[in-house]
């Protein structure tokens, strides 16, 4: 593109983020640098039409960006802003309150971020690695019962699962107690990796009834099941209050079933594991989030290890102010990494 193009181009996607509207050649005859006329910008959007950055929604309408023409913007054009004070003060408010539980803390700080940004917030917590203390299995009814976890941090965890048929409180005494005399001064990770030798090595001591509910009890901590409970989603309504047409609201709805119901969030974690900084994905750039055409803008954070332990991002129509809103997922990226490195510490 020549620099008369890269400017046309630039403006009309520039006015698409702000407004949600194509734009027109006629208003943009105002505000660019030098004079042209209102047929000359037609035959430049006509190029980059053709070229498939732009795409124009009627014949008579402006043109507007397409999920191409976004991503060379994101990536050639986009001028990041600085943190606004505004921005920072809201988030950093949220910080006030000093309880011990890290679940809420990021709730709190996922409800600042999806309040400053009008989107929608996505918060992937840290798995909790403190040594286990404790372990109990509570029935609630023949075919529910829960898993206790108390962390030596003071750190509690329920799980409800479905223990398989015939459990009594013996077995689940039992089964407890096996796993309690393993578990002591270990991570959930750790004692993951001892629990099958010593399940066959101690087969003679369990039977069989506790020896499932060992099992069945903790399979709700394993890896396909620990995202279940990691990710905090606040902010559906701001998604929701962007959309006048039924049929997009229909695809935003769609999209929060699936992470309702967390189809996929895999994906969210790997996005999140890939590198560090600001990563933006734009519509079906992401699978997750393809069908509502959404984008998502999304930031790793660490631990005092420089270990990538979680993530947060923001989801919102393809029409987000990326300048604005890559400052705010970074900064309150690197606000969770210190918060929870500080934890850590003490």
């Amino acid at each position: 593109m020549n620099d008369r193009s890269r400017e046309v181009f630039r403006r009309v996607v520039e006015g698409y983020l702000a407004t949600g509207d194509p734009v027109g050649s006629r208003s943009l005859t105002r505000t660019m640098s030098e004079k042209v006329s209102a047929a000359t910008i037609r035959n430049v959007m006509q190029d980059l039409e053709f070229l498939g950055l732009l795409d124009s929604p009627h014949i008579s309408a402006g043109r507007m960006p397409t999920q191409l023409g976004l991503r060379m913007f994101v990536d050639g054009l986009l001028e990041v802003r600085n943190l606004e004070l505004e921005d920072r003060e809201k988030i950093d408010a949220t910080l006030g309150s000093n309880e011990p539980d890290v679940g809420a803390m990021l709730d709190r700080i996922g409800g600042a971020l999806s309040g400053v940004t009008q989107g929608a917030s996505l918060v992937l917590a840290p798995k909790h690695e403190a040594p286990i203390k404790h372990i109990e299995f509570v029935s609630l009814a023949p075919d529910r019962a829960l898993t206790v976890l108390v962390f030596a941090d003071g750190h509690v965890e329920n799980r409800l699962f479905h223990p398989a048929p015939g459990q009594t409180p013996a077995s689940m005494r039992e089964a407890a107690n096996f796993l309690n005399a393993l578990a002591e001064g270990k991570t959930l990770s750790e004692l993951r990796d001892v629990m099958q030798v010593e399940i066959a090595r101690r087969r003679q001591e369990l039977n069989d009834l506790a020896r499932t509910m060992v099992e069945s009890g903790l399979a709700v901590w394993e890896n396909e099941g620990e995202p279940h409970e990691r990710l905090i989603v606040r902010g559906r309504s701001h998604l929701l209050a962007e959309s006048a047409e039924a049929e997009e609201i229909d695809r935003i709805r769609s999209l929060f079933d699936d992470l309702e119901r967390k189809r996929d969030i895999i994906e969210f974690l790997e996005l999140a594991e890939e590198g560090e900084g600001v990563r933006i994905f734009i519509g079906s750039e992401n699978k997750l989030f393809s069908l509502s055409g959404s984008s998502l803008v999304v930031s790793p954070y660490m631990n005092a290890d420089r270990k990538i332990i979680g993530a947060v991002g923001v989801i919102g129509p393809t029409r987000l102010n990326y300048g604005r809103i890559v400052p705010i997922v970074d900064y309150t990226a690197q606000l969770v990494g210190k918060l929870i490195s500080d934890r850590g510490k003490g």
